[in-house]
């Protein structure tokens, strides 16, 4: 991608003033993006990465998320810092989702650490391992995946989806991903979370106060703050944000005695309203985050899987197959 063609998604879409979706196209939105969400990659078509949401800029936010090309199912994070131990501490009775989320934005930001800020021409990479279960059967098979996305998506990200290897095409003119890979449009992004939910659902479109959502709109807030989460390159103070953020969506619940693809035990961040069985895992101590549950089902609809996954390393590089 051209420098004429790089644009801020932020400011073409404050700029668009189509009139806003109806009932009906906001409820198909929604279905759109959920059945994206859960489509399997097809052995009949090639390979093509899922792990950004891919959205064509010149459509009003919710249409563009719904019509997402590309959209990852499961990843995670992990600072280049030591990892909390393993709680062997009760289970949890009553704690709510509020001081599970503020305990993570505490201890992000006294572990947070900068690993350098990434250049547009270079990749960011990340190694996560994922354990994949088979509802019925209980067969459990894991996963080594590894990802190099381009910055400016000027250049072919290479990736991996349960083993599978995968490119994604370099973005063309009006398209853009979420969340942004670009750290100038990364620190665009408020630190204050109660405008941080609100600048994500609508694009910055839309200063509409979080408690004012509907339900469509906290689904919403619920999956894409989820996916700013699970970019490892963020500017300092964000990710406590995020997650302080989600503390103050209506309906987001804690999960107990849940523990992530590495066997820590921890407390699970959910949305059941919109969201049942996807949640973010946090140690149940420390509450420093741990990884994602999700789960999937086959094309055929007969299998599902529950998926838990955790990022063991990442760092910024300069081509492709280059690890930190």
């Amino acid at each position: 991608m051209t420098d004429d063609h790089m644009t801020d998604e932020l400011d073409l879409l404050r700029s668009w003033e189509a009139p806003p979706l109806d009932d009906d196209a906001r409820h198909r939105a929604r279905v759109a993006l959920f059945a994206a969400m859960n489509e399997p990659p097809s052995a009949a078509r090639p390979l093509r990465r899922r792990a950004v949401l891919r959205i064509a800029l010149t459509g009003v936010a919710t249409a563009a998320v719904a019509t997402a090309v590309l959209v990852q199912v499961d990843g995670g994070r992990q600072e280049p810092r030591a990892e909390p131990p393993a709680s062997s501490s009760p289970r949890l009775v009553g704690v709510s989702a509020r001081t599970v989320l503020h305990g993570a934005a505490a201890w992000d930001r006294e572990h947070e650490k900068q690993q350098g800020v990434p250049r547009d021409d270079q990749f960011v990479y990340s190694k996560r391992i994922i354990k994949e279960t088979e509802r019925k059967t209980g067969e459990v098979k894991s996963y080594t995946d590894e990802m190099w996305e381009s910055v400016d998506g000027s250049k072919r990200s290479l990736s991996m989806e349960l083993g599978r290897t995968m490119w994604e095409e370099p973005m063309g003119p009006g398209e853009g991903v979420w969340p942004p890979r670009k750290w100038d449009d990364l620190k665009k992004l408020p630190t204050d979370p109660a405008e941080l939910v609100p600048a994500i659902v609508s694009m910055g479109t839309s200063d509409k106060p979080i408690s004012a959502f509907d339900k469509d709109e906290r689904s919403q807030a619920y999956f894409l703050v989820g996916e700013l989460l699970k970019w490892p390159a963020l500017p300092p103070g964000l990710r406590a944000a995020a997650y302080e953020g989600l503390a103050l969506i209506p309906g987001v619940e804690t999960v107990p005695d849940v523990k992530d693809s590495a066997g820590r035990p921890g407390v699970g961040i959910a949305y059941p309203e919109g969201f049942k069985g996807r949640y973010l895992i946090f140690d149940r101590t420390s509450y420093a985050f741990l990884g994602f549950r999700d789960e999937r089902t086959s094309r055929s609809g007969k299998k599902t899987y529950i998926q838990l996954s955790h990022t063991v390393e990442w760092g910024i590089v300069d081509r492709v197959r280059q690890r930190p």
